[in-house]
C-alpha cells in the first residue's frame, strides 16, 4: 500500500471516528447511539484507544508488533463476544481461531496513541469474521496514519461447557454482493484452515551446539512460559492476544539475532489456532528461520502447550504461524539481510516453500496496486 492508499485509508477511518462522541475514559467503547437502528450497530462495532509506553516497545523506541496484535484481538474478541450473547441464553465467549494475513502498514512509536477499530462483517451459523484497522495518532502534531488492518475470525464457546459451539446471530448486510463476498472469505479461509493440518504435528529439531552463524540453528530461539489467571478468559483459557505477543517476541528474538540490528514486525501470514490452552499450562514458543530475501525474514513460529495437573493429556501444537520481520538502520530505513545458510534437506525444503510464499505475496501486492491505480 503507497502513502496515497494509506492517506485515504487513514481519511476513511478518521471520518468514521468522528461520527462517535467521545468518551469518559481511554480504552472503551464508543458506542453512543440511542436510537433502536443504531442498537444493532452498537452491537457489531467497538472501538478502543491508548497510549504507547515504553514497556510497549524496543530499546530503538518502536512499537513491538506483539503489542498491536493483542490490541486487535482484544477489540475482536470484545466485540465478538458482545454480539453472540445478544440472542443466546447459553452465555459464551468468542475465542479467536484465525487471524488472516496481517501487514504492519507503518511503525508505532512510543507516546502515539493507537485507535482500533474492529466491525463484525460476516457471520456464518458457528463463527464471524471481525475487520480492524489501527490508526496511530500523533498528538503533539495531530497526525495520523493506517498502521495495520487485519481480520480476524472466532468461534463461541458457551461458558457452561467450553467445548460446546453456540450459535452466532446473523448479521444485517449492506447488500447480497457484501454477503456473497464474505461467505467465499469464509470457504476460502476453511480451505486454508484444513491445508495446515499437515504441519500441525511437525517437531522443530533443536538446534545444533554450537551453531554457525547466520544459520537456522544459530538464530532459533525458544520461550517458555506458564499460563496464569492474568493471561485467560473468564472460562480459564488464554487469549488468543496474548499467544500472538508471546510468538511475536520468539520471531523478534530470531530476527535480531540473525541481523544483529534493529527489527521490526513486517507482516504476519495466517495464524491458526488448531487447540485451546488452559490455564495452568507450560507453553513452548519456538521460532526459527525457513526463508530470507535481500530485505525480509521469514520466521516460522510454533507454540506447543503441556498440561502440569492433567498430564495424561500430554503436549500438543496449539498455534502456528509465520512471521515476516525486516531490518532497520537509526533512521528506520531498511537494511539488506544477511542470506541463510541452508544446511540439509529438511531445511532446504523449508526455504523453498517460504520463498514460493515470498513470490506468491509480491505477485499479490503488485497486482493490488495495479488494480488501485
Amino acid at each position: 500500500m503507497d502513502s496515497k492508499e494509506a492517506a485515504d485509508e487513514v481519511d476513511k477511518t478518521v471520518a468514521a471516528m468522528e461520527k462517535r462522541k467521545p468518551s469518559q475514559s481511554q480504552g472503551v467503547c464508543r458506542d453512543l447511539y440511542k436510537d433502536g437502528g443504531a442498537a444493532f450497530e452498537m452491537r457489531t462495532k467497538f472501538q478502543l484507544s491508548r497510549v504507547m509506553l515504553p514497556d510497549d516497545a524496543n530499546i530503538m523506541g518502536n512499537v513491538h508488533g506483539g503489542i498491536i496484535l493483542k490490541m486487535i484481538e482484544e477489540a475482536g474478541s470484545i466485540v465478538g463476544t458482545r454480539h453472540c450473547n445478544t440472542q443466546n441464553e447459553d452465555h459464551c465467549l468468542a475465542a479467536l481461531v484465525r487471524v488472516e494475513k496481517t501487514e504492519f502498514l507503518s511503525p508505532v512509536f512510543i507516546g502515539e496513541v493507537v485507535h482500533v477499530s474492529a466491525e463484525i462483517t460476516y457471520t456464518s451459523k458457528h463463527s464471524l469474521e471481525v475487520q480492524v484497522k489501527v490508526i496511530a495518532e500523533n498528538i503533539l502534531t495531530g497526525t495520523k496514519k493506517l498502521a495495520n488492518k487485519a481480520a480476524l475470525w472466532y468461534v463461541p464457546c458457551s461458558l457452561q461447557n467450553v467445548d460446546k459451539i453456540t450459535e452466532v446471530p446473523p448479521i444485517k448486510y449492506a447488500s447480497a454482493e457484501q454477503e456473497e463476498e464474505g461467505r467465499k472469505r469464509y470457504e476460502a479461509q476453511k480451505i486454508e484452515r484444513l491445508e495446515t493440518k499437515a504441519r500441525v504435528e511437525e517437531v522443530m529439531p533443536p538446534p545444533p551446539n554450537p551453531a554457525e552463524r547466520f544459520t537456522v540453528g544459530f538464530s532459533q530461539s525458544t520461550l517458555i512460559h506458564l499460563v496464569g489467571p492474568s493471561d485467560c478468559t473468564l472460562n480459564d483459557f488464554v487469549y488468543g492476544g496474548v499467544t500472538m505477543k508471546l510468538m511475536d517476541e520468539v520471531a523478534g528474538i530470531v530476527a535480531a539475532r540473525h541481523c544483529n540490528t534493529n527489527i521490526v514486525t513486517a507482516s504476519v501470514d495466517a495464524i491458526n489456532f488448531h487447540r485451546k490452552i488452559k490455564k495452568g499450562c507450560v507453553v513452548t514458543v519456538t521460532g526459527r528461520l525457513t526463508f530470507v530475501s535481500n530485505r525480509s525474514m521469514e520466521i516460522e513460529v510454533l507454540v506447543d502447550a503441556d498440561p502440569l495437573v492433567e498430564k495424561e493429556k500430554g503436549k500438543y501444537r496449539a498455534v502456528s504461524a509465520f512471521f515476516t520481520f525486516i531490518s532497520l538502520d537509526k533512521e528506520n530505513k531498511p537494511l539488506n539481510v544477511p542470506p541463510l545458510k541452508v544446511e540439509g534437506e529438511e531445511e532446504q525444503k523449508h526455504f523453498e516453500e517460504g520463498k514460493a510464499r515470498y513470490l506468491q505475496n509480491k505477485a499479490k501486492r503488485l497486482a493490488e496496486k495495479e488494480r488501485l491505480q
